[in-house]
Order: structure tokens, then sequence, then C-alpha cells
């Protein structure tokens, strides 16, 4: 491996968020869970957890809206709800769905330097009740036109974004902040993608 692609990776992997994910309910569109996890790489998350309990398993994603995003990071795919659920109270402390209802917070009130996972629903139906059952709370993205609703991936890119501002400003972005033993595997793994390329 060249000096320049080592230190690339290890700026990289200094840089991602242990205490940050996106986790995608039955999205449709391989293309829009591209472009969700290709904004993920963008601002340093590693995980991102996809639920696909009400449509077939997803075999590819759209290489093209990803960047081939998807190689670089940890994809967590499940059938059973509860399970997915399960998994994210073992690492995230706060669990926020996107959905417009009366107890719902804006997403500049919520509180991005802890431990955060943001769910993202179907392109038609959105967040199901069942997910939001075992939430935390509903969060929505102020808008001031008549359309109320945003793309998918636009709409994780907002949020993401306004984490990553957050983050910044608390110094997260400092320093190497996954376990050891999480930067060792992707090391090795992401050596070899390059060695692929």
């Amino acid at each position: 491996m060249t000096p320049e692609r080592r230190e690339r990776l290890t700026g990289v992997l200094n840089k991602r968020q242990p205490d940050l994910t996106v986790v995608l309910e039955n999205v449709q569109d391989p293309h829009n869970i591209s472009a969700v996890m290709r904004t993920c790489d963008a601002v340093g998350i590693q995980e991102i957890y996809v639920l696909n309990n009400k449509i077939p398993r997803h075999k590819k994603w759209g290489a093209k809206s990803s960047s081939s995003a998807a190689k670089w990071l940890t994809i967590h795919q499940f059938s059973d709800a509860a399970e997915c659920m399960a998994a994210l109270r073992s690492k995230y402390k706060k669990i926020f769905t996107t959905h417009l209802a009366a107890d719902a917070v804006s997403l500049y009130d919520i509180e991005f330097t802890g431990s955060v996972a943001l769910v993202f629903g179907n392109e038609h139906a959105g967040v199901s009740d069942e997910i939001r059952a075992l939430a935390d709370g509903n969060f929505i993205i102020p808008q001031m036109g008549i359309i109320r609703s945003l793309n998918i991936s636009v709409a994780c890119a907002v949020s993401i974004y306004e984490a990553l501002r957050q983050k910044t400003q608390a110094g997260h972005y400092e320093q190497a902040r996954l376990p050891e033993a999480q930067y060792n595997e992707l090391w090795e793994r992401w050596s070899n993608n390059f060695s692929e390329e």
C-alpha cells in the first residue's frame, strides 16, 4: 500500500463515529439506500442497519448512487423488527424515528453528542407503528413549503449533517473513537479493498 493510501485510510478511520447510526426500514429503492450509504460514509458513520420485514431482502445496492460506499461500511441486515431494535438497543442509547406526530421534536433539538440511532421509513408508508412504538421518540425536519416530506436520502443527509455539525463542535472528529478491535478489523478489511482496486 502506498503511503498516501495508508494516510487516507488512517485519516478516515480516525473520524468514524461509533455512537451514531442510520436505520432504513423497508426502503424499497436501492438507489435511495445507496445514496444514504454515501452520505453516511461522508459524515463518518460506520454502521448502518437495514430492516426488510415487509419487502424482499435487497441483493445489491445501486452502485452509481453509492460510489461503492457499501464496501467501506458495516451493514447489518434484519428481517425481524424486534431483533433489529434489540441490536440497536445494545449499542445506542436513544432511537428516534422520522414521523410527523404531536410529540415530534425538531431535528435541531436532538442531542447528537450522545449515542443516537435515526430511523427512516419506507418511501410511501414511512416508519411503521411497530418501530415507532419501540423508539424513544419522533423527530421532524422543519419545512416551510406546501409539500411536507423530503426524499428519504435527502432527509437522511439533512439529519446526519446536523449530527456532524454538533459532533464537530464537541470535538468528536479530533481523535479516534472506534473501539480498538473494530478499528483493527476495519483497517484489515479496508486494506484489502484498496488492494482489489
